[in-house]
């Protein structure tokens, strides 16, 4: 069972430092599939390891001067007080709504990546409007961490770049920054409800930590457009994958339902 920890840690560290993004976009299908995780605990666990990822991940990006400290506590206030908000909705929506919304995001995430080029070396002019939008992404990103298992980055990031104009580096490292608060919160009402062990999670968590170095560093020497064309084609990927598997577990859910429906003889 540890093979597949390590190996989703690391693949979320890598993506979670290239990226800016938590890993759960990676760590929540990975631990699906080859740790046997149903979405509720694989959210939980990826929740927890994104904690000591975000925080290497933001501290590495944070040396480089790659972080707006101001914005960062604006989307992380926000994301702290809507993780909450996420953790009740994946303990009290169906596993169906739960499969299908996480694959939605994905593909809109994908789509933002791959269309849009990003700027590099932009910084954000703040006003009151723009510190409001800053708590507004924070809260979205927060119900995403909590609800999904995934730090919120493939929103925060999309949106910082997108809409605030700020570059991709500063959007990544920004993003980490942000994601800290979120992944604890969102981890502490998962941790009451007994969905999360913690022992898993911070096995993927240590592996994600050691790789998310590597992948800063290829955030730097990757130019900024094949960046988002590399990471929406793997979103891509990975939906796809889960459409799959989300489709046939609906079958199996059906046939399951049908069987308990028929009268005993």
């Amino acid at each position: 069972m540890i093979l597949p920890l390590l190996a989703t840690g690391a693949m979320g560290g890598v993506l979670a430092g290239m990226f800016g993004v938590g890993g759960g976009i990676i760590m929540v299908p990975l631990l699906m599939l080859w740790a046997r995780m149903d979405q509720r605990q694989a959210a939980a666990t990826s929740l927890v390891a994104i904690v000591p990822t975000a925080v290497a991940g933001a501290t590495t990006y944070g040396i480089a001067g790659e972080i707006d400290l101001v914005a960062a506590a604006l989307v992380g206030a926000g994301a702290f007080a809507g993780a909450p908000l996420g953790a009740y909705l994946l303990r009290a929506l169906p596993l169906a709504w739960l499969r299908w919304a996480f694959i939605v995001g994905m593909l809109i995430a994908a789509a933002r990546l791959i269309l849009v080029e990003p700027e590099r070396g932009s910084d954000i002019d703040l006003s009151v409007l723009i510190s409001l939008g800053l708590l507004l992404l924070g809260i979205v990103m927060g119900v995403a961490a909590g609800m999904f298992g995934i730090g919120g980055g493939v929103i925060a990031v999309p949106v910082l770049i997108a809409l605030f104009g700020m570059g991709d580096l500063a959007a990544k490292g920004t993003s980490l920054a942000a994601m800290i608060p979120a992944a604890i919160s969102g981890t502490i009402p998962n941790l009451r409800a007994g969905l999360v062990d913690v022992r898993q999670g911070l096995i993927v968590g240590i592996a994600a930590v050691l790789a998310s170095q590597g992948g800063v560093a290829l955030a730097f020497l990757v130019p900024p457009a094949l960046s988002g064309i590399l990471f929406g084609s793997l979103l891509v990927l990975v939906a796809g994958q889960l459409a799959i598997r989300a489709v046939r577990a609906g079958r199996r859910e059906r046939r399951e339902r049908d069987g308990d429906d028929r009268p005993t003889p």
